[in-house]
């Protein structure tokens, strides 16, 4: 497994998560953006820059994945393509992207860009919390769990 991120829109706090995540499991960690990042110095961690433009970085890790590997997101879209290639999603906010959830996600993101693209000022998501870093660090933490178990049975 390696953990792929969408670092475009990426929290600080969910990247500094992740950098001790990749540390203590061993496992890669890819952030891909397409503007320059500061990472730790990590054998484990890896940065891919990407051309500027819409979905760039989308593009990237959706043809750099493999079945198994776990993307970190939160364009719906991506998460989408990512779960029918065989991979895991969460979301920056821990929510665990799945088969049975994610056609919901994607008519709730559809109906909510039909909305905005009428004119309706829908405002964004409220600012990441405490709450929302410890979802995601549970979820990850459960994730990356369940793989190194199965990795050791082998």
């Amino acid at each position: 497994m390696k953990i792929w991120v969408d670092a475009d829109a990426c929290p600080k706090e969910i990247k500094e998560i992740l950098y001790r995540a990749a540390d203590r499991t061993g496992l890669g960690l890819t952030l891909v953006a397409n503007h320059q990042l500061r990472i730790p110095k990590s054998p484990n961690i890896c940065f891919i820059l990407v051309k500027s433009g819409f979905d760039v970085a989308d593009a990237e890790i959706a043809t750099q994945i493999n079945t198994g590997d776990l993307v970190i997101t939160s364009d719906i879209p991506l998460a989408a393509k990512v779960i029918e290639m065989g991979a895991y999603a969460i979301s920056t906010r821990g929510e665990h992207y799945s088969v049975d959830n994610i056609r919901a996600r994607l008519s709730v993101r559809d109906f909510m860009d039909n909305l905005r693209a009428s004119g309706v000022n829908t405002g964004g998501p409220s600012a990441l919390n405490q709450r929302d870093c410890q979802s995601f660090a549970n979820n990850l933490d459960k994730i990356l769990t369940k793989h190194l178990r199965m990795q050791d049975s082998s």
